[in-house]
This record gives structure tokens, C-alpha cells and sequence, in this order.
């Protein structure tokens, strides 16, 4: 980066902004098209929406280490450019399919294995490109203005896509996603940010430059215990996303409107998150900040799975929301402290092998973990599988508790000044 602006925000990172922001909206339509699409249109289960997760999440299991290592070796914003455009072709072959009455569960999961890939090479080089629009001392706030973004268009995104699934069915809607993504290739093409040339000289084997980000993310950072509860959490998160769409719309009996104003509350949540993530920081630290959001996202799951206990309607749907609120704030919470704290500790050249390193086993336990989540639905009931999900959530936060990581601050009105994790 050769020209950072000294004032935050920068117009080229309100730019890059604003393409993050339509791009996210676009995203929270299209996941509940397709768990829709799933449970009413191509009449699955539970263990068939874990299906679909885990083939979205396959090539973080199969790709991420080797993407990681690439992404380092390019410019970052062609890459978002090319990314952006290759989701939004692959996010119209649904509707397509739809309507040339081809669309199966097995073309879905393809589909949804693509986009998974285009999305991981996208997200990499979207996180390693933010220290290029900003100073470090910024990272938190600017993580933060992003998931506050990310927050808005988690509460009105679900509930525009169960109007529009009312509308004109969920296959259409998933249209939407692919035109926000055309968006965020134009909106990232037109930024002039001068990116650091490839340097020249000789690189090593793809091999090596995977095993150092391997090597720092879990041995010479002190982000090892973050990354491991990390994981943690994304065990639980895979049970919860496998569930929570059968168990609303079937269990429940909700429709999709309803479920989309519920799933529309954990925006609500995530935007009080984002808007107070910055205090909590300075007053809990980001130790206490990040624990703190993980207690709240169990709470959320225990709300969740008594929803529909002795209501039903609208009444559930507002138990459910009150969950989903949770969840949410839980996310918005934490999520620019990790991010911050991460890319606090890592050399610009080791950012995208750090993000990716991470993101692939994270990804990798929903590939796993999914199935089995839906299908401990599948035999013993959504309940259950969501109670099993809060104790997964509580492991993550007892194990941060008494780790070293909650004492750790952040100093996030100057130059970043991080204490150690482990």
C-alpha cells in the first residue's frame, strides 16, 4: 500500500465499503432461498440442509491451505474482481436450472460446492486487502464499520427473502444475490488503491509457504488458542445451521415470511453487536469481548430451542427471533476483535495464509460436522440437536476463560499494541 489515507475513513475504503455491504445483502437472501429451497421446493430433511452447508464449505477443507498461499503471491483486488463475477454467474444457474426443471439436490450441492470455492479465494483476499485501505491502528474500527454493514443486511435481508420466496419462489430470488455481486466487481474495479507489486525474486515450493502459515497461525503467533476455540464454536455453529431451517418451517410450522422476520432478528442483534463492540472493547478487553459474545451466542441457542414450547405462530416466531437476536449480537460482538486481533499480530505477507489457514479448518469442521448435525436431527429430534449445540458453545467459552487470551487488549486509539494469548 503506498498511499493510506491518515483520516478513517478513506474514500476508497468507503468504496470497498459499500461493496462488502450490497454483496453481504444479496448473501443473507440467497441462505435462506436455499435452505428454502431445500426443505420446501425439493422436499429435503434436515441432514439434506447439512448436505448442502458442507458442499459449501468443501473447498475450505480441499483448497484453503493452497489458496491462502497463492492469494499472498497476487494483488488482492483483481482477485475480488474475478471472484465477485464468478459468484454471480454461479448463483444464476439456480434459478436456470429451476426453470428448465433440472434443479436436484445433487446439481445444488455442485453449484453450492462452486460458489464455496469462488467465495473462499474471495474472502481471502477481502480480508488481506482491508490492511491495504487503512491504517493498522484502524483495523478494529474498520472491521468494525464492515460487520456493522454486514448487521443491516442481516436483519433485512432474510425477511425481504421470505417476502420474495412468497413472491416469486425461493429459485427466483436467489437472482438478487448474483445482480449484488455485479455490484461489488464494478464498485472493487473502480477503486485506486496501489497494490505492492509481486516481488520478484524467487519463491519457495507452495508446500513451504503453506507449512509457515500453518507454523504461525498455531505455533509462533499466540493465536493458537483463539484458532482452536475457534473451531470449537464452528462445530456448534454447524449443528445450529443444519437445524434451523427444518426445525422452524416443519417443527414450527412457521412460513417463509415468518422465518425470515425471525432470522431477520439475529440482524437486529448483530447491529446492537457492531455498534457496541468498540466500547465493550475498551472496557472488557478483547479477551473479555470475545468471551463475553460467546456466552451470549449460548444463551441464544437455549432461547432458540424452546421456541414453539406452548406457542405456535407469530408467538413462536418472535421465541425463535428472541434467539436468533442472540445469536446475532454474539457475532456482531466479536467478530471485528477477532479480525483485528488477528491481523494486529500477522506481516502483511502471511495475511491471507493467516485468514485462510484459519477459515479452512473452521470450514472443514462444517464440512464434518454438519451432516452429523442433521442427521442427530434426523433421529433424535431439532431439540435435541440444539441443546447439543449450547453445551458445544459452552466448551468453547470455558476454554477461553481459562486461557491466557482473556487478559488480552487491544489499544484501539493508537497504533495497535496487542498482549500475547498464549
Amino acid at each position: 500500500m503506498s498511499d493510506v489515507a491518515t483520516r478513517f475513513p478513506s474514500r476508497d475504503f468507503t468504496r470497498f465499503w459499500w461493496a462488502e455491504t450490497v454483496s453481504s445483502f444479496g448473501t443473507y437472501i440467497t441462505l435462506l432461498a436455499l435452505q428454502t429451497i431445500v426443505v420446501l421446493t425439493l422436499d429435503g430433511t434436515a441432514q439434506d440442509v447439512g448436505w448442502v452447508n458442507s458442499a459449501r464449505w468443501l473447498p475450505y477443507l480441499v483448497l484453503g491451505l493452497v489458496v491462502g498461499a497463492l492469494v499472498d503471491r497476487y494483488r488482492r483486488k483483481p482477485v475480488l474482481v474475478v471472484t465477485d463475477l464468478a459468484q454471480a454467474v454461479l448463483l444464476a444457474a439456480i434459478p436456470l436450472a429451476w426453470a428448465l426443471d433440472v434443479l436436484t439436490l445433487p446439481l445444488l450441492l455442485v453449484v453450492a460446492a462452486c460458489y464455496g470455492a469462488a467465495s473462499l479465494v474471495n474472502g481471502a483476499a477481502s480480508t488481506a486487502f482491508v490492511p491495504r485501505l487503512v491504517e493498522r491502528r484502524d483495523l478494529q474500527r474498520a472491521h468494525a464499520r464492515i460487520d456493522g454493514a454486514d448487521a443491516v443486511a442481516q436483519t433485512s435481508g432474510p425477511a425481504l427473502a421470505g417476502l420474495l420466496v412468497k413472491l416469486v419462489g425461493a429459485p427466483l430470488a436467489v437472482l438478487v444475490d448474483a445482480a449484488t455481486y455485479l455490484f461489488a466487481a464494478v464498485a472493487t474495479l473502480t477503486l485506486r488503491v496501489d497494490e505492492p507489486a509481486p516481488a520478484p525474486t524467487a519463491r519457495p515450493s507452495i508446500v513451504r509457504e503453506i507449512r509457515d502459515g500453518v507454523r504461525w497461525v498455531y505455533r509462533g503467533s499466540g493465536l493458537a488458542v483463539l484458532a482452536a476455540t475457534t473451531h470449537v464454536w464452528f462445530a456448534a455453529n454447524a449443528v445450529v445451521g443444519a437445524v434451523l431451517a427444518p426445525f422452524a418451517l416443519v417443527t414450527l410450522g412457521l412460513s417463509p415470511l415468518q422465518f425470515g422476520v425471525a432470522t431477520a432478528l439475529a440482524g437486529v442483534g448483530a447491529v446492537v453487536g457492531t455498534a457496541t463492540t468498540s466500547a465493550g472493547g475498551r472496557r472488557l478487553g478483547t479477551g473479555g469481548a470475545v468471551i463475553l459474545a460467546h456466552v451470549v451466542t449460548t444463551v441464544g441457542v437455549v432461547v432458540t430451542l424452546v421456541a414453539g414450547l406452548g406457542t405456535s405462530g407469530w408467538v413462536a416466531t418472535l421465541v425463535l427471533g428472541a434467539g436468533q437476536a442472540c445469536y446475532g449480537f454474539g457475532i456482531g460482538f466479536s467478530n471485528s476483535h477477532e479480525e483485528s486481533y488477528r491481523q494486529a499480530l500477522t506481516p502483511d505477507a502471511l495475511l491471507g495464509r493467516t485468514v485462510t489457514t484459519m477459515r479452512s479448518f473452521n470450514r472443514a469442521v462444517i464440512v464434518v460436522v454438519a451432516p452429523l448435525g442433521g442427521l442427530l436431527a434426523v433421529q433424535a429430534g431439532e431439540r435435541t440437536a440444539l441443546a447439543v449445540a449450547a453445551g458445544i458453545f459452552a466448551v468453547a467459552v470455558l476454554a477461553l476463560a481459562a486461557s491466557p487470551f482473556r487478559r488480552v487488549r487491544q489499544d484501539l486509539t493508537a497504533d495497535a499494541e496487542v498482549g500475547p494469548a498464549s
